[in-house]
């Protein structure tokens, strides 16, 4: 029987939601695998919207979840209607949306807080041993999910080393990592692979990724 398997997705673009090459790359893996996809995000506004040619902020409001759609081809959910019980396993690509809308890291750091029903799901599925990917910024998101819960999670964000030192005033165990690796914490479940936030090419990020997809796949 197929897993189900959840991609958490945080708009559409790497300036300002999800990173498209990491998404894409995590959706084709997982069809690869056999996985059954349910995308799906959080039903908000983004924190911002960016001009992808220029990198300047637009000043208009686009809707997280319908951004997203235009990765998942329209086939997008809810995250307030999505329960553990539904999904084998979770998966977060990354991209400055998850670090903009799933949380605040981009603006707060450490300090950061996260949006509620990310933070319910993540905390509900990883009671319920299953397991959750993180990919490239995602780990700033798992990082707030267990800051207060007492559970010291180990991950990866790569090799920055202000950004590691942000995971671990959180909570978080940092692993350095190369971007076609992956770190596995086998206690909770969290898989992670740096992808864009090492690079250099697609290549390289889809090397990790597909590690990560295989990896949540099997213990799932």
């Amino acid at each position: 029987m197929a897993k189900t398997i959840g991609v958490l997705l945080s708009g559409c673009g790497h300036l300002d939601g999800a990173e498209i090459h990491e998404a894409t790359i995590t959706l084709l893996a997982l069809d690869r695998g056999g996985a059954e996809i349910k995308c799906l995000a959080p039903n908000k506004s983004q924190m911002h919207v960016i001009h992808h040619k220029t990198g300047d902020v637009t000043g208009e409001v686009r809707n997280v979840m319908t951004e997203a759609a235009r990765i998942a081809r329209g086939e997008i959910e809810d995250i307030a209607e999505i329960k553990a019980d539904d999904l084998d396993a979770l998966i977060l690509p990354g991209g400055y949306g998850a670090a903009k809308n799933l949380v605040d890291f981009a603006v707060k750091g450490a300090d950061c807080t996260i949006h509620p029903e990310v933070d319910r799901l993540i905390n509900d599925m990883v009671k319920a041993g299953k397991p959750v990917g993180v990919i490239c910024i995602a780990p700033a998101v798992m990082a707030r999910a267990m800051k207060d819960k007492g559970i010291k999670v180990k991950l990866t964000i790569g090799n920055d080393k202000s950004t590691a030192e942000a995971l671990e005033a959180m909570g978080a165990q940092h692993v350095d990592c190369s971007v076609d690796d992956i770190v596995v914490d086998e206690d909770h479940k969290v898989v992670s692979t740096p992808a864009y936030m090492l690079g250099p090419s697609i290549k390289n990020v889809a090397a990790g990724i597909e590690k990560l997809v295989a990896k949540v796949i099997e213990i799932a």
